[in-house]
């Protein structure tokens, strides 16, 4: 007989030399975080072309782009404390606090930079899940379709001048994004505009995420991976990405598609993973 669902304490264990890279999420008997086949993760210098190793990486102050996935994924970040980790570049400095709060991982973050900075922030998180598992979100939802959903569409869809197709969650522009499935050689990415929570759902397990910051657009991107890239040796990887910002690049956001420091000269967060089993 199924009953409710029962929380799933989760822990989280990071690695500040390496670019502050969470690198296990764990409760409920499984582990969330997915590990990805390319080597060298760990002999990464600044500036360096991203390795997608799995696991959960910081991006900011951009996640596609320059530098690509950001400046803080490549660089040692300084420990300052229990679960606290630092890493200060000449435009910002960026504090992180991961925590336990009654089973939930709880990640508190502070970024300081001169008012008016702007900036993109991603937990760029790559789950293990089966090909079973959807993404619950708010039906209706926007959701931002980015270019390489282009060859999934019909001749002439996409719009030559925009940076990204929109629609609703959980099809926008035809495409159903809300279930994973099997491999079928794609690959797309898209972001749900200002969508701060969203669920996993795989088999009895719950993985939520929810994101908490005052006066700043809050989405959630989708990596959606299903043996589509690279194009030399593809693999499966799929990314729920809870986000500061509406776009994937730095350089494509409007006026309110990225976080701006105000006057005060900080920006604080909170990025809170929860789980739960249905018995």
């Amino acid at each position: 007989m199924v009953t409710g669902p029962e929380p799933a304490p989760l822990r989280a264990t990071y690695d500040a030399a390496h670019g502050g890279r969470w690198t296990s999420l764990h409760g409920g008997g499984r582990e969330w975080l997915w590990h990805g086949p390319e080597p060298g993760r760990h002999e990464v210098r600044p500036d360096d072309a991203f390795v997608d190793a799995g696991g959960l990486e910081e991006c900011l102050p951009t996640v596609r782009g320059r530098p690509d996935h950001g400046e803080v994924w490549s660089r040692p970040w300084r420990v300052a404390g229990t679960g606290t980790g630092v890493i200060e570049r000449p435009d910002f400095t960026l504090t992180r606090r991961i925590s336990d709060q009654a089973g939930a991982v709880v990640a508190d973050y502070l970024l300081a930079a001169a008012p008016g900075h702007r900036f993109v922030w991603a937990a760029h998180a790559l789950l293990d899940l089966s090909p079973a598992a959807r993404l619950d979100a708010s039906a209706g939802t926007p959701t931002r379709l980015h270019p390489e959903a282009a060859v999934l569409l019909p001749p002439g869809s996409w719009p030559t001048d925009q940076p990204w197709l929109t629609g609703p969650w959980p099809a926008p522009a035809g495409l159903t994004l809300d279930t994973f499935g099997p491999d079928d050689g794609t690959a797309l990415g898209a972001v749900l505009l200002d969508c701060p929570r969203v669920r996993v759902i795989d088999g009895a397990d719950r993985l939520t995420l929810e994101l908490e910051c005052a006066d700043q657009p809050r989405s959630t991107a989708l990596w959606r991976n299903l043996g589509g890239w690279p194009t030399a040796a593809p693999y499966r990887s799929v990314g729920v990405e809870p986000m500061l910002g509406a776009a994937f690049d730095l350089a494509d956001a409007g006026p309110a598609d990225a976080a701006v420091v105000p006057p005060a000269g900080e920006v604080a967060w909170r990025l809170i993973i929860s789980a739960h089993r249905f018995h």
